[in-house]
């Protein structure tokens, strides 16, 4: 069955996923995880995308983000993942694909899922039981949120800005946000929808989305249509 194409609209914001072949790691130091946000944030200037939140684990990355254009997306993707893919070969004198594939991703409804998808992203290391909280670890964007240092990759989206007046309150009511955590329905529904590309949102969102792509954003039955029986004439 020939795969999808992704599903990329521009203003909306976008879940990405991107793993290394076979789990394995794709950062070996420091100098590694700066030199993805770098060329994310050349990127990401480039083609116009809006970087929300991020996290860098060892073998993977989640991104949230919104393109400007339909192709802003892809083409970020495209010319991170083969420079990042020329530069650790040659860091690790190593040769061959790092990636898992492509890159996974979906469009989420804002109002709906944005803010659980940040916080779903900053807690990525702490279910990974690698830091003890979001703010303990320091390759995602949690701590630009939370008031402990300026990142110059991310955009916040006017939702961040809508939790408070002032830096402080918004600064304090994320950090909240993100402590109160993700349910197991919301973590499961953001994680499957970007693995299999299918638009997460409520059905009045999703069939708004469909209108503008020929492209399916939602699942629907394998196979040809039900054939319908005709009554017999009397």
């Amino acid at each position: 069955m020939a795969r999808l194409p992704r599903l990329s609209l521009p203003g909306h914001p976008h879940h990405v996923i991107q793993r290394g072949n076979n789990r394995q790691a794709i950062f070996a130091s420091s100098v590694d995880y700066q030199m993805m946000l770098d060329l994310l944030d050349e990127n990401a200037r480039k083609f116009n995308v809006a970087i929300h939140a991020y996290v860098l684990m060892g073998n993977h990355f989640h991104l949230l983000a919104t393109p400007q254009t339909a192709d802003g997306l892809p083409q970020m993707m495209q010319a991170v993942g083969r420079r990042y893919v020329r530069y650790f070969n040659d860091s690790q004198k190593r040769s061959g694909t790092l990636w898992e594939g492509r890159y996974k991703s979906t469009l989420i409804q804002t109002e709906r899922y944005l803010l659980a998808c940040m916080a779903y992203i900053d807690l990525n290391p702490v279910r990974a039981g690698i830091a003890g909280q979001a703010r303990d670890y320091a390759w995602s964007s949690h701590a630009h949120y939370v008031g402990l240092r300026t990142d110059k990759l991310v955009t916040p989206h006017p939702l961040v800005w809508a939790l408070g007046n002032t830096p402080f309150a918004r600064e304090a009511a994320y950090a909240e946000l993100v402590q109160t955590g993700v349910s197991t329905g919301q973590q499961q529904a953001l994680t499957d929808s970007a693995l299999r590309g299918w638009a997460l949102g409520e059905p009045d969102f999703v069939k708004a989305l469909q209108k503008m792509t020929t492209r399916r954003v939602s699942k629907t039955t394998a196979g040809r249509p039900p054939v319908v029986q005709k009554e017999p004439m009397k």
